[in-house]
């Protein structure tokens, strides 16, 4: 066996493999994936209680979950970043997956908080949807002394 680091050392070349896998060899993948997410997501209801009638009478309602660009992310056990990163991919395919995932994200927030399912300023602040009104106000000081 050769020492570490002597001169001609090629003992690398025993490995059976170079570097780090790929996390999706291939955009399919991916898809399949991020569908398997959604259908999980779909079939996760969040159980809330509350108390209806004169007599408040306890109710559990079934509440949807969101599809979130993190939860898709811990579900693929990696983090948004390296999605992202996929978009610059030499397979333009990525790109088309990765931005049709993002659509169908947005897309369910958006209706979900547009029929109420999800609370919608919470929805807008996350997608960065916002409400501006802007303030024109002229404010002139008198000369007021002071004796």
């Amino acid at each position: 066996m050769p020492k570490p680091f002597e001169v001609g050392n090629q003992f690398w070349k025993l490995r059976t493999k170079h570097g780090v896998d790929k996390l999706f060899k291939d955009p399919q993948l991916l898809w399949e994936q991020a569908c398997e997410y959604f259908e999980a997501t779909d079939s996760r209801k969040w159980v809330k209680d509350d108390w209806v009638g004169k007599d408040a009478i306890k109710v559990e309602r079934k509440n949807e979950t969101p599809y979130t660009k993190s939860g898709l992310a811990l579900y693929l056990d990696c983090d948004w970043r390296t999605i992202e990163a996929l978009k610059e991919d030499t397979n333009k395919d990525f790109l088309h997956i990765i931005t049709r995932i993002e659509q169908i994200i947005y897309t369910q927030k958006i209706e979900g908080a547009s029929v109420g399912a999800f609370n919608p300023s919470i929805v807008a602040r996350e997608l960065g949807l916002a409400e501006k009104q802007e303030i024109d106000a002229n404010v002139r000081a008198k000369n007021v002394s002071f004796e």
